[in-house]
Formats: structure tokens, C-alpha cells, sequence
């Protein structure tokens, strides 16, 4: 039983049988070519798909050894890394930013270091490739998929190019269909067009406990697990994922995907973390709200974000608000609550008439 993480909301039980994990890790370990001389120091957390099937399984079936730290805090990790001659670590994107940016950095030696998996939440491109040049991960791979799931759907292996490793997440599993459809119709949709990404196969879960009704929403009659990604797959079947159905903002009849400002926003050295979401509008429905962590030392005014962004995107994709904070909300396996910073923008802009404003 694997709760999922509750980044949208009440977490659910999810069923998952020896068989769903077992195979599922097997195919992780092969993507990052694990061999009994690799080492995987495992820092998350074993109650979470990430740590139970990306981490422990990937290595029992390839015989790699395991370096577990009890909690995820940037200097133990790192000097872990560093003393026990680590080759591969896991973590979600915050974890990597945090040792990046921590001032021990250049205290430890990371030239053991190979491959590892960033999952968890979507991966910033910026932050892959600080990775690969400053902690030797030359190998690091993506996993995209969900904890219903068994969690992988789609890797990046170390065959792929550099290219395609920071900006996709990979080809589908052995054994695991995966399908662009359109969320109105479910009609597969053609290479390179934005729709929900779906899945069948062996990894799919038994559904989600005591939940009948959950899990008949959550999987079709013809088998399919509807994710809630929004996902492109071009002609040789890599996958990109452009944001959540759930995060697209909806400005004035515009669709705006998050992902795509955040993306451009992480480029600028000032930046160390950044949301974008969608908060209530009496005038057109929804605003764009940009959240970001500044990097230590650095500052920033509203005006200077808004400009960055009016400089190389649409304007209806400048953000109508910035909101500059220490630290964002998140899970206990680290994922961030994008609904969480939404309640606490209605609360701290007043928006509440708006986002009561009923919509079709």
C-alpha cells in the first residue's frame, strides 16, 4: 500500500502488488545501468514510490548496494556522497537545488558520481544540467510517472543524448503502453500535440483501497490510468510533459501552461525556486501569479520579474503578481503543494469574491 502524496489534495491508498514493483524496478535500474559496483545512497523517504521502488528496487534486482540516509538535509547527503564513494543518488528537484547552492558545496568530492534519478516534480532544465557539470551525474536520468502507476511510465536512459535527458522524460517502459488523448474526447491525439497522458500495462495499480468510485475515475473501462499530465510525445516517442490539466491557468479564454514561464524564470542566476500558478480573477477568470525563492544574497522587485518576462514571452504570460518567499509548501517526500500556494495567495491578495465565483 503506497499513499499518494496529496500535492492536489486528500491522499488515497493505492494497491500495488509484488508484481507491479518488482518488474517496475528492474526496468529502472536498467535505464541507469546499475551493476553490483554501483552505489545508490537512497535519501528518499521508503514510504514513498521514489525511495520503495526507484531506490530499494532498482537496487536489489541489479545487486547494488544501498547507502541510506535517515532524512534528507543537504550536508549529510553531500558528505555521504563524498565518504562512502556513492555513484548514483535520487532526489526531486529542491533536494539538488539545495546542495547546489549550499556554501559547503566545494568542500566534497563528487568524482565518483555517474548517474541517479531527479523525479518527484516536474525537473527544471537549468538544474539537470548544473548536475551533470558540477556533481559528475553525466548519466542522470528521468522517471515520469505517478505512484498509481507502480510509479514509471516513461524513462530517459543513459543511452539517451544530453539533449533528450534534460528535456524529456524518456520513452515508454517495456510492457507499458502510454497514449496522448484528448481529456474531452480520449481520441489519441497526433506527434507534438499537448493532452493528457494515459497508460496501460503491468505497472497499472489494483485501484486505490476501499475507493470504487476514486478508482473508476482514475481508470477507464478499457484499462487505461487517466494521469492528469498534460504531455507531448513527438515522432520517436519521447515524451515532454507541459504542466498538469489541473494547473493550466485559463486567463481570458488563453490556456497558459505553468511549466513553460517557469522553465524560462529558472534561467535567471537570481532565481533559485519558482511556481507559477493560477489565482481567482474577477475580470478574466484567472491571474498569473509567479512564487519565487530568491538565491541567498540576491534581490529582486516585482517589476524587474514582470519585464524579464514581457521581454521574451506572450503578455498575457507576464504575471500579474510575484510573490517572493523563503520556502515553498511541500509533502513529506518533498513534492510541492501548488494548491496549498494557491489558498495562501487568495488569503494574502483578499481574492476570496473572486474564487467564489462559480464556473462551468
Amino acid at each position: 500500500m503506497q499513499y499518494t502524496s496529496g500535492t492536489t489534495g486528500f491522499p488515497k491508498g493505492v494497491m500495488l502488488t509484488h508484481y507491479n514493483i518488482v518488474n517496475n524496478g528492474l526496468t529502472i535500474g536498467d535505464g541507469m545501468a546499475f551493476t553490483p559496483d554501483d552505489k545508490l545512497c537512497i535519501v528518499v523517504p521508503l514510504f514513498h514510490c521514489f525511495g520503495l521502488v526507484l531506490a530499494t528496487m532498482a537496487s536489489i534486482t541489479h545487486a547494488t548496494e544501498m547507502v541510506p540516509v535517515e532524512a534528507y538535509s543537504p550536508v549529510p547527503v553531500m558528505n555521504a556522497l563524498s565518504s562512502e564513494h556513492c555513484t548514483a543518488v535520487h532526489g526531486v528537484p529542491t533536494m539538488f537545488i539545495a546542495m547546489l547552492e549550499h556554501p559547503m558545496f566545494n568542500q566534497f568530492d563528487f568524482s565518483t558520481m555517474r548517474t541517479g534519478i531527479m523525479a518527484g516534480s516536474p525537473c527544471p532544465i537549468e538544474v539537470m544540467k548544473q548536475v551533470v557539470e558540477k556533481m559528475h551525474m553525466k548519466d542522470i536520468v528521468i522517471v515520469f510517472g505517478q505512484t498509481e502507476a507502480s510509479p514509471g511510465c516513461t524513462m530517459t536512459t543513459t543511452e539517451d543524448s544530453l539533449e533528450k535527458r534534460v528535456a524529456t522524460v524518456g520513452r515508454s517502459f517495456p510492457g507499458v503502453e502510454c497514449r496522448i488523448v484528448d481529456p474531452e474526447t480520449n481520441k489519441e491525439l497526433p506527434p507534438n500535440t499537448p493532452g493528457e497522458f494515459v497508460a496501460r500495462g503491468y505497472n497499472i495499480m489494483k485501484g486505490y483501497y476501499k475507493m470504487p468510485e476514486a478508482t473508476a475515475q482514475a481508470i477507464d473501462k478499457d484499462g487505461w490510468l487517466h494521469s492528469g499530465d498534460l504531455c507531448t510525445c513527438d515522432e520517436d516517442g519521447y515524451y515532454k510533459v507541459v504542466g498538469r490539466i489541473k494547473d493550466m491557468i485559463i486567463r481570458g479564454g488563453e490556456n497558459i501552461y505553468p511549466k513553460e514561464i517557469e522553465e524560462f524564470l529558472y534561467t535567471c542566476p537570481k532565481i533559485s525556486d519558482v511556481q507559477v500558478i493560477g489565482v481567482p480573477s474577477k475580470a478574466y477568470g484567472e491571474e498569473v501569479m509567479a512564487c519565487i525563492v530568491l538565491k541567498k544574497g540576491e534581490t529582486m522587485t516585482e517589476d524587474e520579474v514582470k519585464e524579464l518576462v514581457k521581454a521574451s514571452m506572450a503578455r498575457h504570460k507576464v504575471p500579474k503578481y510575484v510573490w517572493f518567499m523563503d520556502s515553498f509548501p511541500v509533502t513529506a517526500s518533498g513534492k510541492i503543494q501548488k494548491f496549498k500556494l494557491r489558498e495562501q495567495a487568495i488569503e494574502m491578495l483578499k481574492l476570496q469574491e473572486a474564487a467564489a465565483i462559480e464556473t462551468a
